[in-house]
């Protein structure tokens, strides 16, 4: 595909807005704060807008859960989110309004994933999941090149958990769930029971040992259902010094033995970096997703 393409990754605290092409280049970026729908999509199209009009396409790939049947009055929107004022908010359609090209939209994890499989981590395996923790917990996984769908996208930050004995006194954060894993060890679940990011607690505060834990026993149900190659951990809470180390050694505790492959290998940060969101949203554009589903 030729030309310029808008990229948008919809964060649940941020919108990464950018201008790429089929180059990988990534030519300009910007951020906006995800406030309401009537500011935050305006704002993102007057910032695209100031960089030319003359899109060849429109890659999304955003926080959810989002409407993904093309068949559905409601392709594209958000449908019920625990991200306040978003719910029933329509992703697509201003985009395809404001510069009538095509449109391509997934999960931000979806992309990611897709991304990261592509050009990043698990370039050159064949399955890859990714894994973002941030102010929500969500998951997309990239099979033999395909990305994983059923009757919507997976929701993997909403699995069941085990309660680490010394969280007991948690009820979870999640409006839905209460304790699923995004429940326990989201950003907000975080802030909610110790009052700071994980970053900003003193490295020997018991809530690192306690969200490490909680993200091993989710790789632990990851690796026994689909095997992943590699198991991408990205989002803000893993960028807490430290961390990823003390999953992969609390992963290989929960693993047992059990399962194939050296942990330290299988987990791995984003091979992207902060990109990885954005080329999500590029691959999409570019029409690099295939779907089981």
């Amino acid at each position: 595909m030729d030309g310029k393409i808008a990229l948008i990754e919809a964060g649940g605290t941020k919108f990464i807005v950018g201008v790429g092409d089929s180059s990988r280049q990534i030519r300009a970026r910007t951020r906006i704060d995800t406030t309401r729908p009537e500011e935050t999509i305006p704002a993102a199209i007057d910032w695209l807008r100031a960089h030319g009009d003359d899109y060849a396409a429109v890659g999304i790939a955003s926080f959810g859960p989002l409407d993904l049947d093309p068949a559905s009055p409601d392709w594209g929107h958000v449908t019920r989110t625990a991200k306040p004022h978003w719910s029933g908010a329509d992703i697509a359609g201003p985009f395809a309004r404001a510069f009538g090209c095509p449109i391509a939209i997934d999960t931000d994890v979806n992309g990611a994933a897709l991304a990261e499989w592509l050009w990043g981590a698990g370039a050159g395996t064949n399955s890859t999941l990714y894994l973002t923790v941030g102010t929500g917990i969500g998951g997309g996984a990239v099979l033999g090149g395909h990305v994983i769908r059923g009757l919507s996208h997976p929701e993997m930050g909403h699995i069941s958990m085990p309660r680490h004995p010394d969280d007991a006194g948690f009820t979870g954060s999640c409006p839905f769930h209460g304790d699923c894993l995004e429940g326990l060890a989201a950003g907000p679940a975080i802030a909610a029971r110790w009052g700071a990011s994980l970053s900003d607690l003193a490295p020997d505060h018991p809530a690192h040992r306690i969200i490490a834990w909680y993200l091993a026993q989710a790789i632990r149900s990851f690796q026994a259902i689909l095997q992943p190659a590699r198991i991408i951990l990205g989002g803000g809470v893993m960028q807490t010094p430290g961390l990823l180390d003390q999953v992969r050694i609390a992963a290989r505790d929960a693993g047992g033995g059990y399962f194939p492959g050296e942990v330290s290998e299988i987990v791995t940060p984003p091979g992207l970096g902060g990109d990885a969101g954005l080329l999500g949203a590029l691959a999409l554009a570019l029409g690099r997703e295939r779907t089981i589903g």
